[in-house]
């Protein structure tokens, strides 16, 4: 095999809570994670030279070091010696510092493709080590589908799959800093932390209509009052029929829940020409 093409899926959060900052600076948290049927391309090609080479369709995204799926590469490499230069071309669809894990997911896929491509033999276990070394998301992004996230993220239990439904995705254009949004995070007694343990046994019930309530982000108790037309999105959504919005990660993109495809493509539609996101993508869970 001289070359692999491999999906990077994005990612949402049913509900993310924040539990503590740790003594090493990270927070422990409780996410429930879902993987949403929205992915980047990458396409892995070896090469008779030793270099690594990283091209993408968009002109802004840094191909060198700073690039996930370039440190993937790296890290693979420290525990697997390639004797091969490496061709990448990243078709990016996520769109970019977004909350829906593109960088986690492309770094995910890499590590995959990599193992397939060289006949590695590692276990998804084996990847979602070295993966977590990359990025706090990274081993669920190996994961995927759904799932109960823990600790600094990586420990990860799989959980019954959410019932089907329609998704919409709105990335105003904006961007959000991850780092300030943990750092202005406060955990007082005010804060409002989601039900997981209800959203657990809604999902368990397979049940769209009591699940879609319960769907609460801590992290909007930063990023609202940083970026009100976060707050407005949601409140367009929930007006034209979602059964819940919320802001997926640390945002800015906001995601509607609908039990109808028909409306959710209306609703898709109005997005498209309203001017309030700068990406409008309508998907389904993975």
């Amino acid at each position: 095999m001289n070359s692999i093409t491999v999906k990077a899926y994005a990612k949402i959060n049913l509900g993310l809570d924040v539990i503590r900052k740790r003594p090493d600076g990270y927070h422990d948290v409780s996410m429930i994670m879902q993987t949403v049927n929205l992915y980047d391309t990458i396409n892995i090609k070896k090469t008779k030279f030793q270099s690594v080479t990283i091209r993408s369709n968009l002109y802004y995204l840094p191909t060198d070091r700073r690039n996930l799926v370039y440190k993937a590469i790296e890290l693979f490499r420290e525990n697997h010696p390639i004797r091969s230069g490496l061709n990448i071309f990243l078709n990016k669809r996520i769109p970019v510092a977004a909350g829906l894990a593109g960088g986690s997911a492309d770094a995910a896929a890499t590590l995959k493709g990599l193992n397939r491509l060289y006949q590695a033999g590692l276990s998804l276990e084996e990847l979602m080590k070295l993966g977590v070394k990359l990025g706090a998301d990274v081993p669920y992004c190996l994961l995927m589908g759904t799932a109960l996230s823990e600790g600094i993220g990586e420990i990860l239990k799989p959980l019954t799959p959410m019932p089907d439904c329609s998704i919409l995705l709105v990335k105003p254009d904006i961007s959000v800093s991850t780092k300030y949004v943990y750092e202005n995070l406060r955990l007082n007694e005010e804060a409002k932390h989601p039900n997981i343990p209800a959203m657990l046994e809604a999902l368990q019930e397979n049940n769209i209509y009591k699940l879609a309530p319960l769907m609460e982000n801590i992290l909007e108790s930063v990023t609202i009052k940083e970026y009100p037309i976060i707050e407005e999105i949601k409140s367009v959504m929930k007006d034209k029929g979602a059964l819940t919005a919320l802001m997926s990660g640390s945002g800015p993109t906001v995601f509607g829940i609908f039990d109808n495809q028909l409306k959710a493509e209306k609703v898709y539609r109005y997005f498209k020409s309203s001017g309030y996101g700068k990406q409008v993508i309508l998907t389904r869970p993975y």
